[in-house]
């Protein structure tokens, strides 16, 4: 600790060590796209804002026997655009299936003595897939010229497409499922060898129109897998034929129930509809064991329509169990919850799945906007998890006996909250996908945890919370990409395009904006964007004019770099001022004597213990005044000197003084080079504690070291940085004064956030081994 001798300050005098370019506080107008006529500064849609319309009319036939789907389609196309066309894009995603594609020949990877079997049979797979494209005809049935080109199909238009004007195009295709447990896929078919039966996740089953916008043109980028899908909102009328004995579960609401419901299903289906705290049942485990076991010739053709929907999807299967909940809105009408799942998801399916299906639901309509659709679904198969307009497909299946370990049970919650949600990001508010993994995955993820958390009070959040993400951030910048990464360029898919830009939202609503700026800005990008094509540039703009905050440090550091957080407390300094009382000060300087034995004096009685030969042997002709005077003694001087200190003062100047506060300089470095708030906790000699926020903005003028003057009537033990571990710090070791090492206790999860990997330990199946063994 050292005297304050106060004087005039000059502050704010020093500039900055670094050029325009790399300030960190730099906006981001040469990153984001200039605002115009459909897209405003504000991020709101412009007052020219169009986007183009895709209706479908679909008839598809599921063989069973041989795991094909054909299809013949009719697609109505709108051009909202000011353009006109020449020709459309399809999308046909099926295509990177074929035994061609670029997907297959892009593949990378390594093999050692531990490859599994499953990778090899990848490697040699010979599966044909792909569309078999029929024919292409226009609504004459003339042939229309196409190119096809991997994974998008380009259609010639016989005049060019005016705007405001329409064009129909009949599509008719064919193609074979795949085993998505020997080959993978986001859809497909799963086999029950024991009872020779199939459960079909069928999506990307037909050709799609592209997106055409004025940000892009023709959205036609090729599917390689990782980016997903880009597409247009339509309405939707579509018959699926399949074999009689089938349940089926789809995007829209069902149009001939009582052509394919029994009379007793269709009565189940209106007690549900009534039922608001506990599913009904429409198909009973009992019943669907012994469906399962049936065999018809016939077939039934389920007729689905959805309005104003970006895609649709569908799952079949006579294994299915399916029940059904009613799910109240303040606004909007309501929504049936509705799950469907073969016995082998028992006993966790029937008790969990539909109510986490309304309870998503409830949450995220709370921070975005009410459920529009009629319908939620949760289709169960083994280790999948993928979504869909109203319908997603989910994984998290128990063990043959009934048991689940507490990994399964909160990994099958997870993931049916994470593929729910995705209907608002983004199937409603529908981002380009192809592009931008993080702008549906990273927005879903981040309210996942928060229905997560009100689905139970400590629930076990794979991501979200800021210690989750510190290894990834921390890593090796050459496996790590910034979040602004094209979907098929990320390294580390999972924590890049989920648990970072999650975890980032999360910080930016705790920490950096507050919990309601925060809310009513999200809410507000949600609303404006409901039902149409955001950008990036939308999101960021939206969240600043919303919320009266500017954030381009923040997107630029989290969403543009590499960067990590890693604020360090460097040194701290501690200052008293001077009181005027010249014996007061002459014994706090012996105090800081005692405290220094280099500071001993030679006249100091210490000496003659600590160094006694060598004082007594001393030739005491060489001492002088300056060698026996007690510096510590109050001379005449001193009191002079203290009384002309003390006529200087003023009388707000002699308040500061009585008040005797004490004094802290601390001196932060930021060596992650990523800018955060910096959050301080600061515990007293009477053990009391406070903690103090301070805002980013302290680096603007030099983005890696601040120094920060803090008072307080209590004198300081101890200084923690970051002490609720809240802005993901990657080095906790010098975040403490005292300074003192800490353990490395959070791990992050390294999953990709969509599969399940093996199980640990089952304290179920163990404790039931266990009675059997008693037994």
């Amino acid at each position: 600790m050292r005297r304050l001798v106060c004087c005039v300050l000059a502050i704010g005098l020093g500039f900055p060590v670094f050029s325009q370019s790399t300030n960190k506080f730099k906006q981001l107008k040469e990153e984001l796209a200039t605002p115009n006529v459909y897209r405003t500064a504000s991020g709101a849609p412009g007052h020219e804002y169009y986007q183009q319309k895709a209706d479908y009319k679909i008839n598809i036939e599921l063989n069973d026997a041989q795991q094909i789907i054909r299809g013949d389609e009719v697609i109505t196309y709108t051009n909202n655009s000011p353009d006109p066309l020449n020709y459309i894009w399809i999308q046909l995603d099926q295509n990177m299936r074929a035994k061609d594609s670029d997907s297959k020949k892009i593949q990378t990877g390594t093999i050692d003595e531990n490859t599994s079997f499953y990778m090899l049979k990848r490697l040699h797979s010979e599966f044909d897939g792909g569309f078999k494209i029929e024919h292409v005809k226009d609504k004459s049935n003339k042939d229309l010229d196409y190119t096809i080109n991997k994974t998008m199909m380009r259609i010639d238009l016989p005049t060019p497409l005016q705007p405001k004007g329409t064009f129909s195009v009949k599509i008719k295709w064919w193609y074979n499922i795949n085993d998505r447990a020997k080959i993978g896929g986001r859809s497909g078919y799963e086999y029950f060898k024991d009872e020779d039966n199939y459960l079909y996740t069928i999506a990307q089953f037909y050709p799609r129109m592209a997106v055409y916008n004025e940000v892009e043109g023709w959205q036609n980028k090729q599917f390689l897998g990782s980016g997903e899908f880009t597409l247009t909102f339509g309405d939707y009328d579509v018959s699926l034929t399949v074999p009689g004995d089938h349940i089926v579960a789809s995007t829209g609401v069902l149009q001939n129930a009582s052509s394919v419901l029994s009379s007793e299903q269709r009565k189940r289906m209106d007690a549900a509809k009534k039922s608001y705290d506990k599913p009904v049942f429409i198909v009973t485990e009992e019943e669907a064991k012994q469906n399962e076991k049936s065999r018809v010739r016939n077939m039934k053709t389920w007729q689905f329509k959805a309005k104003n929907v970006r895609d649709f999807a569908f799952a079949s299967s006579r294994k299915f169990i399916w029940d059904a909940m009613a799910v109240k809105q303040s606004e909007s009408p309501d929504v049936m919850a509705m799950s469907f799942y073969p016995k082998e998801g028992n006993p966790l399916w029937d008790k969990y799945s539909t109510k986490v299906v309304a309870h998503t639901l409830k949450t995220y309509s709370k921070y975005t906007f009410d459920y529009p659709y009629p319908v939620a679904i949760s289709v169960h198969t083994d280790r999948i998890g993928m979504e869909y307009p109203m319908i997603c497909f989910n994984g998290g299946r128990p063990e043959e006996d009934g048991t689940y370990s507490e990994r399964t049970k909160y990994g099958m919650i997870g993931v049916i909250i994470h593929e729910v949600g995705h209907n608002y990001f983004p199937m409603i508010v529908n981002s380009d996908e192809r592009q931008w993994t993080w702008m549906d995955e990273g927005l879903n993820t981040f309210l996942q945890y928060l229905t997560e958390q009100e689905w139970e009070r400590g629930y076990p959040s794979r991501r979200g919370p800021a210690y989750k993400i510190v290894d990834y951030m921390g890593g090796d910048v050459r496996n790590i990409s910034p979040i602004m990464t094209n979907s098929e360029s990320i390294l580390q898919f999972g924590n890049n395009a989920y648990g970072k830009p999650a975890t980032a939202l999360n910080i930016l609503r705790e920490t950096v904006m507050g919990r309601e700026l925060f809310d009513h800005a999200f809410k507000t990008y949600a609303m404006r964007w409901k039902f149409k094509h955001p950008t990036p540039a939308d999101f960021f703009r939206t969240m600043e004019d919303a919320s009266g905050v500017d954030l381009d440090w923040f997107w630029r550091g989290w969403f543009y770099t590499t960067d990590h957080v890693d604020i360090a407390i460097d040194n701290i300094q501690y200052f008293k001022i001077n009181s005027g009382d010249a014996a007061k000060e002459k014994a706090f300087a012996k105090q800081q004597a005692d405290n220094d034995p280099g500071k001993r004096f030679i006249g100091d009685e210490r000496n003659k213990t600590d160094i006694k030969e060598t004082y007594d042997e001393r030739d005491n002709s060489l001492n002088d005044f300056y060698t026996t005077y007690n510096p510590f003694a109050v001379t005449y001087v001193d009191e002079e000197q203290a009384k002309r200190y003390l006529n200087s003062l003023d009388d707000d100047e002699k308040s500061i003084i009585a008040k005797d506060y004490n004094y802290y300089q601390i001196d932060f470095s930021n060596e992650g080079g990523l800018v955060m708030p910096i959050i301080l906790e600061f515990t007293f000699a009477d053990g009391t504690t406070a903690v103090e926020h301070i805002p980013a903005q302290i680096w603007q003028r030099d983005n890696y070291n601040v120094s920060k003057v803090f008072y307080f009537e209590k004198e300081l033990t101890g200084v923690t940085l970051d002490p609720f571990m809240e802005t993901a710090d990657t080095d906790l070791n010098d975040n403490y004064w005292p300074p003192r090492l800490v353990p490395s206790k959070f791990k992050a999860f390294k999953g990709s956030g969509r599969y399940y990997g093996p199980e640990g330990p089952n304290p179920m199946q163990q404790a039931k081994q266990s009675e059997k063994r008693k037994e």
